[in-house]
């Protein structure tokens, strides 16, 4: 049996034991934290992309998912570094630092830039759920 445990006024709150939820401290709500940063799940947005990236306007004809998929990855993964600025606030910083990542393929900053926004505006709008 399942041990409740109690808020400060001894009232039984939250299940023991349960799975973490991630519990706000306080109020105890489910999802405390980064949030929508917590929810993207790499192999979702992976997926989405490879599946949806021959339709975005800025995509090169002939040019397979292999090669914007770290521009993906780079959007949605710094949007989980910076979710509390816009894509506009970040952008000089994301287009310096796409330059030495070494994942970055063959795409330059101008042409990676489109699907590292649109990997950003995706997640920033919560369109990637937790598995």
């Amino acid at each position: 049996m399942k041990k409740k445990a109690q808020d400060r006024e001894g009232a039984p709150d939250v299940v023991a034991n349960e799975p973490d939820a991630n519990r706000d401290p306080i109020t105890k709500a489910p999802g405390a934290g980064k949030g929508v940063a917590e929810s993207v799940n790499p192999a979702v947005e992976d997926d989405y992309w490879r599946e949806n990236y021959k339709n975005r306007p800025y995509i090169d004809r002939g040019v397979n998912y292999e090669a914007y998929r770290p521009a993906y990855r780079y959007g949605w993964e710094s949007f989980s570094h910076h979710q509390d600025r816009s894509f506009e606030d970040v952008e000089t910083e994301l287009g310096r630092d796409w330059s030495s990542r070494e994942d970055r393929g063959h795409l330059g900053w101008l042409k990676a830039k489109p699907a590292v926004q649109d990997a950003w505006d995706r997640v920033e709008r919560g369109a990637s759920p937790k598995r």
